[in-house]
């Protein structure tokens, strides 16, 4: 049976963030790594996830790429509500799975436009600087450096993964804790797709996502995260965004604004809001 290929792109959250920390992504990318294991016949492709929405480019079925994504939205919210103590976050969160079709390089340039989403955002100048995805995945000259499944205690890998399932023991965690793609996305593959380092750069060079570029860097939302955080405990001795009243979260978002150069958009996602309430306690400063 021919392969088949989809591009699955997850809606963009406005009003929150997928990942919030570091600890976030590495949860993220060990649920990849897992399904990758658990669901019969899935192949990655190719995958980015960004604070607000994921990509993935995959080999199978239709019902395999469903699967997968449902799989994967349901392990994170997971995840997501124990450490958060935070309602349903993904279950309204629309997914478009659409074909990859080969003609025209099809399938070179969905990988390359999922490759450049980091990039695209003014997070990394190269794909391969991004650590969330396999963005450094393809045409690498280093060895991978970590420990392999099979070194480890079920119990250490639990720890690690959040979840109890068995993982090929050929699979290889790096030092920051989480499953490096090298162990379970078909590199070789893409990278007979390619045919050589420079014509994926090309491809990523001309993909829409190039053309989104800014001249000027943009601040990745998990800062601002994080510096506001330290503005609610600094200024108003709060914990939560939602705890201030209306003044003092209009205070908070004029500092972000200030320091990051943030638009509301941006400031939404990070505090939780909606647009038009983060505009709205904008236009009181």
């Amino acid at each position: 049976m021919e392969k088949k290929y989809w591009l699955l792109s997850t809606e963009h959250l406005k009003d929150r963030l997928w990942f919030r920390d570091e600890e976030d992504f590495k949860a993220g990318m060990n649920y990849v790594a897992i399904l990758s294991a658990i669901i019969p016949n899935v192949e990655i492709l190719a995958f980015i996830l960004m604070s607000n929405h994921v990509h993935f480019v995959l080999a199978g079925s239709e019902n395999t790429a469903n699967q997968f994504i449902t799989r994967f939205k349901k392990l994170y919210s997971q995840y997501f509500r124990q450490k958060y103590s935070t309602k349903e976050l993904l279950r309204s969160n629309q997914t478009d799975i659409r074909p990859v079709l080969l003609e025209n390089d099809g399938l070179e340039r969905a990988i390359a436009y999922v490759q450049m989403n980091s990039v695209a955002a003014n997070i990394c100048l190269t794909p391969s600087g991004y650590l969330w995805g396999t963005g450094g995945t393809f045409y690498t000259n280093s060895p991978e450096k970590g420990k392999k499944v099979s070194d480890m205690s079920h119990r250490e890998c639990m720890r690690l993964t959040h979840s109890k399932a068995f993982l090929p023991k050929s699979f290889l965690f790096n030092d920051k804790g989480y499953i490096v793609p090298s162990s379970y996305v078909n590199v070789k593959f893409v990278e007979h797709v390619f045919k050589t380092p420079n014509r994926m750069n090309y491809f990523q060079n001309i993909s829409s996502k190039a053309k989104l570029v800014r001249e000027t860097p943009a601040f990745k939302d998990q800062l601002l995260f994080s510096a506001m955080l330290s503005l609610i405990t600094s200024l108003f001795k709060k914990n939560r965004f939602e705890d201030l009243d209306i003044e003092q979260q209009a205070e908070v978002l004029r500092q972000l604004r200030y320091r990051f150069s943030s638009e509301p958009n941006q400031l939404a996602r990070v505090t939780g809001f909606s647009y038009e309430e983060v505009c709205e306690r904008l236009e009181r400063l």
